[in-house]
């Protein structure tokens, strides 16, 4: 039998899965990922993938998606949020002790071929992915194929700065050396920091959706700031790509205000007399990565 198998290498987890010839999930399992250690990291990847022989025997080929992009002049890890992995060859570091090959993708580009193809934005013919969660990405699909880009970058939209902000919106510094950027507002470290700014409370995204929900009063304000800036992230995409239908994943992504809210905002930031595309959750869910990943 012919399996196809994928790693989604996050922020927070590493997920295994295992497809069969008809995509039907064999297996799956998650594991947390080591913070900070890239050493840990491989030995985690390494001792999911024995588990993963052992259950279903061996295979010849591995993709990963991974939380940056693969440097065409070095085939090291670039722009990854999850900073130990910069400057890393991942792809040969695993395939030595794996005795396999090793095939690496940006997770959003994953999650964007995924819905693409199967998911919540199949039979349209451009699909913009997004990953709110550990980071901010992006992943392009235009008639079924990815857009890369010829360096490396396509969807990479967390690392423009937040469009026609206002004086209320602190340019908080990223990662990447700039400031301002969307990923430091729209990720949910990002929004944290944001709520933790203005409120006092340390509370993750998660949390102050739920506390939102349930009638806090500071939360619910600060997820109609977060429904603003992520409008106006996504009208500047729009502006530039036009697409179909926009596929939101990762943990933010759960929160079914988005949905409601955002197309209700973006149409004064988007350049046309009308807007017709479609914000959906993603078909499969937070595992959607990983199912593009095991297509590599």
């Amino acid at each position: 039998m012919t399996m196809k198998v994928g790693i989604d290498l996050g922020g927070t987890k590493i997920e295994t899965i295992v497809l069969g010839e008809d995509n039907d999930i064999l297996l799956r399992e998650r594991i947390p990922t080591p913070q900070g250690d890239y050493a840990a990291t491989l030995e985690a990847i390494v001792s999911l993938v024995r588990r993963v022989e052992t259950s279903v025997g061996d295979f010849s080929r591995l993709g990963i998606g991974i939380p940056g992009a693969v440097s065409k002049q070095t085939g090291c890890i670039k722009n990854a949020n999850s900073t130990c992995l910069i400057g890393r060859d991942l792809a040969e570091d695993l395939s030595e002790p794996l005795s396999q090959k090793v095939v690496l993708a940006n997770d959003a580009n994953c999650l964007a071929l995924s819905e693409a193809s199967d998911g919540a934005g199949a039979g349209e013919d451009v699909v913009f992915a997004v990953i709110l969660g550990t980071g901010c990405g992006g992943g392009l699909v235009v008639k079924g194929q990815v857009l890369n880009g010829v360096n490396a970058i396509a969807g990479e939209w967390g690392h423009n700065p937040l469009p026609w902000h206002s004086e209320s919106d602190v340019m908080m510094p990223c990662y990447c050396g700039q400031s301002g950027c969307l990923e430091t507002f729209l990720s949910g470290p990002g929004m944290a920091a944001h709520f933790n700014r203005i409120d006092g409370r340390t509370m993750t995204a998660q949390a102050i959706f739920e506390a939102g929900e349930a009638g806090d009063k500071a939360c619910r304000e600060h997820m109609e700031s977060y429904a603003y800036w992520l409008a106006k992230g996504l009208a500047s995409v729009m502006n530039v790509v036009d697409p179909d239908v926009i596929v939101l994943g990762g943990g933010l992504s759960n929160a079914e205000f988005l949905y409601r809210r955002v197309p209700e905002l973006w149409a004064q930031w988007v350049f046309s007399d009308r807007v017709d595309t479609r914000l959906v959750p993603a078909k499969w869910g937070d595992s959607s990565g990983v199912r593009g990943a095991a297509w590599l």
